[in-house]
């Protein structure tokens, strides 16, 4: 297929889309400076209603990348290391047999580990300025500038994080406007000062990416796509099953396709990029990914089967818990499996956060004001149910009236209608594609890994026309011409974060669109997404 479009993926971590072009589209937009991002969604089209499949980074980006619901494929636990079925593939290991160059610079994050069929390289020099001549390419770029560990620390370890945001474009605590679900202290101010201001450095890092599309006279002929996987890095948005947890900007620049200052919005999911991705280059949608997709082969809109989009939260670190949720294109709906639970459980990492130990710290106040015989008068109804025991069996909120989702209309008879039909809505989405979180998560380990230990895909032999493959379902053959070196690490199962291991080696999808040579020697090996590489056999 001739005339393909480049892709570029630039992505950011823990934001909402508090972007200067949603102003008075989502909450608190309008206090953003983003000029880059501003002009790139003036440039294509601006989703208004995108949303994560769950609301923390590694099972977000296990949907993004495979196209499917976390609760159906077992990635739905955050920093698990799953066994997908085996049909379940990366994008990116299908676009590169549709002959692209796919580079990923440089976090994954997937909840599995990260095979070398997915990227021709996976490293912080991976660019799409390293392809072969006349080779399209899927270029992803992801920044760190705005997780919520950048949020914390001291003014002079902050300074440090926004080199390029001028006294001029700096927000001050005094001047910003807090959600009414924060309490309104010099520690919630400043940290949402901070934030808004990390997100003008990452616009400034954009802008970088956007610039060398432009010098290298690629502008024109990339899709650009910019996201972030889930809401911000403070209480009652990231971890938690409401807009402020998952609703994120998504935009989509692809010059002569997508009008100009376009804007979509009907709900829909961040994990239906990938299909997307596929359907543009003529790659073809496999029937095992959930997402559908948003634009045709010429970036027409694409109508959507449903009016709903589902998400689930799940074990978060050291906590057990599980959540599931529909939106539509007015109202939340939320259903907790273990409502007697806190909204707000302890966990190590994110009580050493200056927002949650500040919000448990008037917590503690106000139950010494009442110690003392004194009305509570630090946290309002709303800040003190984030800290309160047990969280409802069910939410159900009118974004239209209450974008802030304060208002819980379950169990008012005028809603039980909407309720019901929200209700339906999720048990037929977990009948469709099944929930993983029904098994007891020590057992689907047990069943992955029987002998507790990463299973070995099994060494490719010859199939069909002598083309090798791997008795391993799922298993994909990778060869490179790369002879192995005496340090190569490639059969490892990578880090904490499912990073690739690294061998210094270029490995190809044994396929139509990158045959090994004949006539010099070759080595090939199987891979498979939560296994270890196979045994290299030379060839050749």
């Amino acid at each position: 297929m001739t005339g393909r479009p480049n892709i570029v993926w630039i992505s950011t971590h823990d934001i909402n889309p508090h972007l200067g072009c949603y102003a008075g589209v989502y909450p608190g937009a309008e206090q953003a400076r983003t000029p880059n991002l501003d002009a790139l969604a003036d440039g294509g089209m601006r989703f208004d209603r995108a949303f994560a499949a769950a609301p923390i980074c590694g099972p977000s980006r296990s949907a993004i990348m495979t196209g499917c619901f976390p609760t159906a494929i077992g990635t739905m636990h955050m920093r698990t290391k799953a066994v997908m079925p085996p049909q379940v593939r990366f994008v990116t290991e299908y676009l590169r047999e549709a002959g692209y160059y796919a580079t990923n610079n440089w976090f994954t994050d997937f909840q599995t580990s990260t095979p070398p069929s997915a990227f021709d390289d996976c490293s912080p020099s991976a660019h799409w300025r390293n392809r072969p001549d006349g080779v399209p390419f899927f270029a992803a770029f992801h920044s760190l500038v705005t997780h919520e560990s950048r949020l914390y620390g001291d003014d002079e370890q902050f300074e440090a994080r926004i080199p390029h945001v001028g006294p001029e474009d700096r927000h001050h605590p005094d001047d910003v406007v807090l959600p009414p679900y924060h309490p309104d202290t010099p520690a919630f101010r400043t940290t949402w000062a901070r934030y808004l201001d990390l997100i003008t450095e990452m616009d400034h890092w954009v802008g970088g990416l956007l610039d060398e599309l432009e010098s290298d006279g690629l502008a024109g002929s990339t899709l650009v796509v910019f996201w972030s996987d889930h809401g911000a890095g403070m209480p009652r948005a990231k971890r938690w099953l409401h807009d402020s947890g998952l609703h994120e900007p998504l935009i989509m620049r692809w010059p002569g396709h997508l009008a100009p200052g376009a804007v979509h919005g009907d709900p829909v999911h961040l994990m239906d990029l990938a299909p997307t991705m596929l359907q543009v280059c003529g790659a073809g949608v496999p029937s095992s990914m959930h997402g559908v997709p948003l634009l045709g082969p010429d970036g027409s809109l694409v109508d959507r089967p449903n009016d709903y989009v589902f998400a689930g939260r799940d074990r978060m670190m050291e906590i057990e818990d599980h959540s599931r949720s529909a939106r539509d294109d007015r109202h939340r709906y939320v259903r907790h499996t273990h409502p007697g639970r806190p909204p707000m459980p302890h966990s190590e990492y994110p009580d050493a956060l200056g927002t949650w130990a500040e919000l448990r710290r008037l917590a503690r106040d106000e139950s010494a004001q009442r110690t003392q015989g004194e009305p509570r008068t630090l946290l309002t109804p709303a800040q003190r149910a984030l800290v309160g025991p047990e969280k409802p069996a069910e939410e159900l909120y009118d974004l239209d009236a209450d974008p802030h989702e304060l208002r819980n209309l379950a169990g008012l008879p005028e809603y039980e209608a909407i309720l019901a039909r929200f209700r339906a809505a999720v048990d037929g989405w977990l009948a469709r594609h099944g929930d993983a979180a029904g098994q007891d998560e020590d057992d689907l380990l047990a069943a992955w890994r029987p002998a507790g230990e990463w299973e070995v895909v099994a060494v490719p032999v010859p199939g069909p026309d002598r083309v090798p493959v791997s008795p391993t379902p799922g298993a994909c053959v990778v060869w490179t011409d790369d002879p192995p070196a005496p340090q190569a690490t490639g059969r490892g199962a990578g880090d904490d974060v499912g990073l690739p291991p690294q061998d210094g080696r270029h490995w190809r999808i044994h396929c139509a669109a990158t045959p090994p040579p004949t006539g010099r020697r070759v080595w090939v090996k199987a891979c498979r997404p939560g296994f270890v590489d196979s045994a290299e056999v030379a060839t050749g």
